[in-house]
């Protein structure tokens, strides 16, 4: 593991890309340099918070820790989606779904181990790909909301109903959100070793118990960001449509 000197020493990889940053005039010189300070104060904050959390919470305090970390991600899904109706519900439940359904699949089925030091990393990693799924899936849908409206206006003058007018555009919202994902499911180990299976490596786990581990990592990941884009979809398209099923007209973002 490396130690404090070592974590030092990699700030000049912080160094390097301030360097392009800067040699290529990207204008995110100040981004780079906050993003790095935040993600340090942050992460030792939060070893803090984890070595009490871990030492004394149990069961509860690792499901309240992970409900927090859904409402954290609702929040910034639904940020990244401004102007699309009722977008910070929608992204909160969407994640919400996700991970109750992933992580209690998971605890249910005795997977993985109901305790803080198991369920609040895997819960954050799942929290992560349901945020990621959301986000992806109510940017597209906004954005064809807006590019499409003719196309939609179209098939609802010939009598489809929102949901079939507005159909082709949610598959694509869904493919944009799912295909990262998938190739990634489809190319580990040959493009790269993931996080999860390289960290145990690190730790001198042997290498089959490691791959065990991250093929369940994957397939989570896959259900969680599958379960959440489809929730925020759904949940999406019908405060795309007023009671009248005419689709909401959206300002261009």
């Amino acid at each position: 593991m490396p130690s404090w000197l070592g974590v030092g020493t990699s700030v000049l990889l912080v160094g390097l890309c301030l360097a392009v940053v800067v040699r290529e005039q990207l204008g995110l010189a100040r981004d780079v340099v906050v993003a790095a300070v935040r993600a340090a104060v942050q992460l030792v904050a939060v070893g803090a918070v984890l070595g009490v959390l871990f030492a004394r919470a149990g069961a509860p305090g690792s499901v309240l820790w992970v409900g927090g970390m859904v409402l954290v991600a609702g929040r910034v899904a639904g940020g990244r989606a401004a102007g699309l109706p009722h977008a910070q519900r929608t992204a909160t439940v969407a994640v919400a779904v996700g991970v109750v359904v992933t992580l209690g699949l998971l605890v249910v089925a005795r997977v993985v181990d109901v305790e803080p030091r198991v369920v609040v990393p895997i819960g954050g990693m799942v929290v992560s790909a349901a945020l990621r799924g959301t986000t992806v899936v109510l940017r597209r849908l906004r954005e064809e909301a807006v590019s499409a409206r003719p196309q939609v206006e179209a098939r609802l003058a010939l009598g489809l109903t929102a949901s079939e007018a507005f159909a082709p555009h949610r598959r694509l919202a869904l493919r944009t959100a799912l295909v990262t994902d998938i190739d990634a499911v489809r190319t580990v180990g040959l493009i790269s070793l993931p996080g999860a299976m390289t960290g145990l490596l690190l730790a001198g786990v042997p290498p089959l118990t490691a791959i065990r581990f991250q093929v369940v990592v994957m397939f989570m990941l896959l259900g969680a960001v599958s379960v959440a884009a489809v929730v925020a979809a759904r949940l999406a398209e019908a405060d795309l449509f007023d009671e009248h099923a005419a689709l909401r007209r959206l300002e261009p973002v």
